[in-house]
């Protein structure tokens, strides 16, 4: 399947035929059954994830082989206009998700595990892989190609932005047991290690370095490596002096995520009221 999707994605046809098409709901399937990932856990990488190009292929196919049509289930009250290739993802009580009502959507071609609680309204984009046990709270998103842990809480209003384009590019990776806070922001690749907690509006991206005043470091991202949030982490939103120039003269800060402490046995209790909600 890799082969055929990667050469139907590098040499684009005049027109596509049923073999395509065939091809595409095959690989639909594999994603939606977590058997292909966009990205997936390798130790030989400094960030400890690979990204996997050709399934990144395979979902921007998807795209290019559908066309737009009405998948209105009432179109004068609720229009709902989409390519046809990725339609909502049916679901059935054997899978074990819980999808509140209230106006949450999961595009098809993801994998949603066991457990998944989904409370409106939340979106899940194509290509999005969510572990067992996630809770996905209200008005959160869940990027195209994020890989989202085992048990995570991703907040009210939380953005996990995914990455698409280009192939090559890692994906927002959130590890086993992270909690993210209300209104926070993971975007363009960062990772961020398991048993990490995101303190409430915590913005994370390759643009801004995360001061580590318990270790004494800065991490930044590079041009090779992502930002990485170290294991049990505990980050907020703070800020820094500007210390030169006008922003300095006008008594200017600007934002940064401060690391303030590493999990301990009071952070894990906190975050362990959250099990009454699953």
């Amino acid at each position: 399947m890799q082969d055929a999707i990667e050469q139907l994605f590098d040499s684009k046809p005049d027109t596509y035929s049923a073999h395509h098409f065939a091809l595409f709901a095959q690989f639909k399937q594999a994603l939606n059954a977590g058997d292909v990932r966009a990205a997936e856990p390798d130790a030989s990488q400094a960030s400890g994830w690979r990204v996997n190009r050709w399934v990144k292929k395979g979902i921007l196919l998807g795209f290019r082989l559908g066309g737009i049509v009405d998948m209105s289930i009432d179109p004068a009250r609720q229009p709902f206009l989409d390519k046809s290739t990725y339609p909502v993802r049916k679901v059935t009580p054997q899978d074990g998700i819980r999808i509140v009502p209230g106006g949450s959507s999961i595009r098809d071609g993801c994998f949603i595990g066991r457990g998944v609680t989904c409370m409106p309204p939340m979106y899940i984009n194509a290509g999005a892989y969510v572990s067992d046990g996630v809770m996905v709270d209200s008005h959160a998103l869940i990027g195209s190609c994020a890989q989202i842990g085992k048990n995570c809480h991703i907040s009210a209003a939380a953005q996990m932005g995914g990455v698409l384009e280009p192939v090559g590019a890692l994906p927002v990776i959130i590890e086993d047991e992270v909690l993210i806070g209300g209104n926070c922001g993971v975007y363009e690749g960062t990772v961020v290690k398991r048993l990490a907690v995101l303190g409430t509006g915590t913005i994370l991206n390759r643009s801004t370095p995360v001061y580590d005043i318990v270790r004494e470091t800065v991490y930044r991202a590079t041009e090779d490596q992502p930002l990485i949030i170290p294991e049990g982490a505990v980050v907020v939103a703070g800020s820094r002096a500007v210390t030169s120039g006008k922003g300095r003269e006008w008594g200017i800060s600007i934002y940064t995520p401060v690391i303030v402490k590493y999990r301990d046995d009071r952070t894990g209790a906190r975050i362990q009221l959250e099990d009454l909600l699953r």
